[in-house]
């Protein structure tokens, strides 16, 4: 006969309260935008400003990662301002980054990923359940923003082929 054997679990509540440290999103904003030091300075930068670097793909990639970590802010129930601005920094930082050399100075600077954490850490505690309304909100500021990310691909596409026929 078995002997039985005690089981330890964890019930953790449905709708936990965010206390801003989200450990996926600090990571992925670090490597987006400070992981990096130039030498002999104080610049801090990360793979956004290189993957920008890549012609017509590189702000694309870098925009679909900071759509993601608004859509975990938003599955914390963020107040719609709040991913709202989150989605505007993302935007700015994908229209100026596309454009060639500036842009990626631009994003060196800008540090989008970053300034959306630090909206994150600043609104955290403010939970509320999300209704149906709001994930149609969240749904229809993504698509805006991927329409943006559409038409920048566009445009670069367009400018690669001028530039080189």
């Amino acid at each position: 006969m078995k002997k039985a054997r005690e089981v330890e679990f964890e019930v953790l509540p449905k709708n936990r309260s965010l206390s801003g440290d989200d450990p996926l999103i600090a990571l992925v904003a670090r490597l987006m935008d400070s992981v990096f030091t130039l030498p002999g300075t104080k610049i801090r930068f990360g793979l956004d400003p290189l993957i920008g670097l890549i012609p017509g793909v590189g702000d694309t990639a870098s925009a679909v990662v900071s759509m993601l970590l608004i859509f975990q802010s938003a599955r914390y129930g963020m107040p719609r301002i709040v991913l709202a601005r989150m989605a505007l920094n993302v935007l700015l930082n994908t229209i100026f980054g596309s454009v060639p050399v500036i842009g990626d100075f631009f994003s060196l600077w800008f540090k989008s990923n970053n300034m959306n954490y630090a909206l994150l850490r600043k609104h955290a505690g403010q939970r509320r359940t999300a209704s149906s309304t709001d994930w149609l909100f969240v749904i229809g500021l993504l698509a805006l923003l991927l329409g943006a990310v559409v038409l920048v691909i566009i445009g670069a596409v367009t400018l690669i082929r001028s530039l080189f026929p």
